[in-house]
């Protein structure tokens, strides 16, 4: 055989190497992946505690509604802190209805939302 070959074989074992310890270390990442994401379920399964509904108002600012129990409390949560804003009762939690964008729905039509708009520029003459 001569060195060509001999160096071709080589290159030829040494990627088909390079290949299976990439496909055993996908592997071994996508095991602990699963393993660590049923551990973490099995460990948070929390009765009494429940996070409600969360808005972030700035950098690591956020406000949440937790349920305790059967109370549900209004807290702000910030870098170092976590402050009571408000107690709620469950008739006081309302659903707001969101589109699919995440903004909040008006009752308003379009038709009226730009003649709102429109009102407010000057009209040109001439």
């Amino acid at each position: 055989m001569s060195i060509l070959a001999v160096s071709s074989l080589e290159s030829f074992l040494q990627l088909i190497g390079v290949l299976l310890i990439f496909v055993f270390v996908l592997l071994i990442t996508y095991l602990t992946t699963k393993w660590m994401g049923g551990f973490q379920k099995a460990h948070s399964n929390h009765k009494n505690l429940q996070i409600i509904e969360t808005i972030h108002v700035g950098n690591n600012k956020i406000v949440e509604i937790v349920q305790a129990g059967t109370k549900y409390l209004v807290i702000a949560v910030g870098k170092d802190e976590v402050h009571l804003l408000a107690e709620l009762t469950e008739a006081e939690l309302t659903e707001v209805p969101v589109s699919d964008s995440g903004a909040m729905l008006s009752s308003d039509s379009f038709q009226d939302i730009f003649n709102k708009v429109k009102e407010k520029f000057p009209k040109k003459q001439g």
